[in-house]
Order: structure tokens, then C-alpha cells, then sequence
């Protein structure tokens, strides 16, 4: 309804009135009108500049929005570079770290080498002195795990078998120079990939799959002429001491492990290395070693053949020798050699392995938790033992 409609219905509800107050209510009206009329005029004109104002405003905010986006990419490229930077700095600094102290001397002295050799030969066969009252053998396979498929065929895994730790440590294939290390089982076996892993680069690369981790320590085999068995420090990184194996023109102690010339093995009673030598090389060897110095304590011939032998681990003082055949099959314990006498050859348990993939590159005894760690055609698995006492044999 327009103003002046508004008006006219207003003068017809007055009474009637003379015409002069008829006229001032008329003016008073139009006024008023005109009024309302110019501030509904600046509402629109206000409400258009706040429209207007709005639009910029978002327009802005969209356009530093999309700036920020843009920083954000720039800043997470940046963050990727620098951890790469950072990444390989750690790699470079634990390769200096490798370097410094400067690793003990290793050459050869070959009369020292020789007096070596002759005085490990007349203890060689001896009546050894046990250490500790470990009197179990082992009566049967009781479960076995398998946890993944990671690597090469042949290779090794393990932890550390003098201690507690719940580090995973992965030597991968026969000739490598870098270990990795998980920090527990769980990302070992979730994560196909390294990435959950430490490495470690060895200053020289191993031989073989006879390693071991021992007391915080690798001990591993370097070939470079005569063998050599390196001792790691694990947590500094560097070579704590070598020693050059006393034997005499050595050969692959496992038939069907061409690369593994020494295994170095640990159980209840410290540290071994089963070995094979030309003088003898039907058979395997059997030594104790001084887990501080690598001297040689005593060694043994024993009566286990390497051929079809596959991989070997001491229990309780008890060369257990594992064979399989050339053509994939089922892998068994099949020649003991106890070293205090205590246990006839003929009195031990055959032990079976189940049929798996091939044959093992490598078994780790754990002397804590009665199990062994084995590497079978790049499967990595878990043997629990089921151990009995030597006497109830």
C-alpha cells in the first residue's frame, strides 16, 4: 500500500476537522513518509556497501587460504629434504664411527700363527672341564613358527644370545656389509620393507652365515686371506679385536653351505665354532673359543660327516649336526658329539625337522629361551625345543 493511500485512509477514519488542520496533518505526513523513505534508501545502500565489503572479504580469505597451501607444500618438500640430508649425515657419522679408533692390526704373523696352531693341536681331543651343571639334551621339535619371507635365499637372523634384548638382528645373503636391525619382533614381522630398521655397516663384509650376537658383540668371519673372526662392539660401532682362525687350510664345514667355512655358535656354556679343516675335511671340527680374547680353549675332531650337512648348534655342550640332502627333504639331527662324554651318540634323540622349502642356511640355539632361529630358503622360523636330561636317554 502506497504512502499516500495510507494517507487518504487515515483522513477518512478522522472526523471531520477543518480543512487548515486537515492540510498541517497532510504536510506532517508527507514528512514523515519522505522520512522512512531515505532510511530505507541508506539500508539499501548500506546493506549493498556490506554485500560488497563481504565478497572482498571472502575473496581475500580464499587468496591467502590458497598461499598458505602453497607455503605448506614448499615446507613439507623442505622437511622431506632435510630428513634425507639428515639420513644420510646418520649413515656418514656411523661410518666415521667405524673408522675411529682405527681397527686393531690384523696382519698375519706366521710364526705366531704356527704356535698357535701347534698348541690348539695338543689340546685338541682333550677331557673338557664344564663350566656350568647344564645337563639337557634334546628330545624332540616341539613347534615350529614361520614368520615371513624377507631377503635372499641363504641368510641369517638372530638375537642376542647372551642377553636379554628384544633386538632382531637380519644378515642378509652370504657376502654383505650391512646388518639390519629391528627393535622388536613385532616390526620385523609386520613390515616386509627395511624401513622399520637401524643399519649397521660392518668395515668389512662377512663371509658365509656363520654369524653370531653374543653380549652385545657380532662375531663374524672375514675372508681375506687366512679366515678371521671379527669382533664388533654393537653399540660404538667399531672392532674391538681379530684373530685369525688357527687352522690349517680350511674348507666348508656344511656340505650343503659351500660359503660357511666357520659357524660360530653359543649355548649354555659360552662360545664355539664348529669348523672343518683339508686334514681332516670329511669330518667336522669342534672348538672353544674365548668369547673376550678369540683364543682357541680346546678343540675336537668329532665323527659327523659334512657331507649332506646343512647346519650345526651346540646344546649344553652338545655338537647337535643337521642333514638334509642335495634334493630339497626333511631336515634331521642326525650326529651328536658331546664334549664331556656324557651322552653316547648312539643314546641320542633323532630329532626331525618339518618338511619346509630346502635347507637351512642358517640355526641359531638361544640358550635363554630354548629355541632355534632358522633361515630356510629366505623363510625366517622359529624352532621350540623340547629338551630332556642327558641321563634319561
Amino acid at each position: 500500500m502506497g504512502p499516500w493511500r495510507c494517507c487518504l485512509l487515515l483522513l477518512a477514519l478522522l472526523p471531520a476537522a477543518p480543512r487548515a488542520q486537515q492540510q498541517q496533518f497532510m504536510e506532517y505526513m508527507e514528512r514523515r513518509l519522505a522520512l522512512l523513505e531515505e532510511r530505507i534508501s541508506q539500508w539499501h545502500d548500506q546493506s549493498s556497501r556490506y554485500s560488497t565489503e563481504l565478497r572482498d572479504f571472502k575473496n581475500q580469505v580464499l587468496g591467502m587460504l590458497e598461499t598458505a597451501e602453497k607455503e605448506r607444500e614448499a615446507l613439507r618438500a623442505e622437511v622431506e629434504s632435510a630428513a634425507v640430508r639428515v639420513d644420510r649425515l646418520e649413515r656418514e657419522v656411523d661410518y666415521l664411527e667405524t673408522q675411529n679408533p682405527a681397527p686393531p692390526c690384523v696382519e698375519v704373523d706366521e710364526t705366531l700363527l704356527e704356535k698357535q696352531v701347534a698348541t690348539a693341536k695338543q689340546r685338541k681331543n682333550e677331557k673338557y672341564a664344564k663350566v656350568t651343571d647344564c645337563s639337557d639334551t634334546i628330545a624332540s621339535v616341539r613347534s615350529m613358527k614361520i614368520l615371513k619371507r624377507f631377503g635372499s635365499a641363504a641368510g641369517l637372523w638372530s638375537k642376542d644370545m647372551a642377553g636379554s634384548s628384544e633386538k632382531i638382528y637380519v644378515f642378509d645373503g652370504t657376502a654383505n656389509d650391512t646388518v639390519y636391525v629391528f627393535p622388536r619382533m613385532r616390526e620385523f614381522t609386520l613390515f616386509s620393507a627395511t624401513r622399520k630398521a637401524a643399519r649397521i655397516k660392518l668395515p668389512y663384509p662377512w663371509v658365509g652365515t656363520g654369524h653370531l650376537v653374543y653380549s652385545g658383540h657380532l662375531y663374524y668371519i672375514r675372508q681375506q686371506g687366512p679366515f678371521q673372526v671379527i669382533k664388533f662392539n654393537l653399540a660404538n660401532k667399531t672392532v674391538v679385536d681379530s684373530s685369525v682362525f688357527p687352522a690349517e687350510e680350511q674348507v666348508p664345514v656344511f656340505g650343503l653351505s659351500p660359503s660357511t667355512y666357520i659357524e660360530v655358535a653359543a649355548d649354555e656354556e659360552g662360545l664355539w665354532a664348529i669348523y672343518a679343516t683339508k686334514e681332516n675335511e670329511k669330518n667336522i671340527c669342534l672348538a672353544k673359543l674365548d668369547p673376550d680374547s678369540l683364543d682357541i680353549e680346546q678343540m675336537w675332531d668329532t665323527p659327523c660327516p659334512r657331507e649332506n650337512a646343512e647346519g650345526a648348534f651346540v646344546v649344553c655342550g652338545t655338537l647337535h649336526v643337521v642333514y638334509n640332502t642335495r634334493l630339497p627333504s626333511r631336515s634331521r639331527v642326525q650326529c651328536v658329539f658331546d664334549v664331556s662324554g656324557t651322552l653316547a651318540a648312539e643314546d641320542a634323540a633323532l630329532v626331525y625337522f618339518p618338511k619346509r622349502y630346502g635347507s637351512h642356511s642358517g640355526m641359531k640355539y638361544h640358550p635363554r629361551e630354548r629355541q632355534l632361529y632358522a633361515w630356510d630358503d629366505g623363510y625366517q622360523i622359529i624352532y621350540r625345543m623340547e629338551m630332556k636330561k642327558k641321563t634319561e636317554v
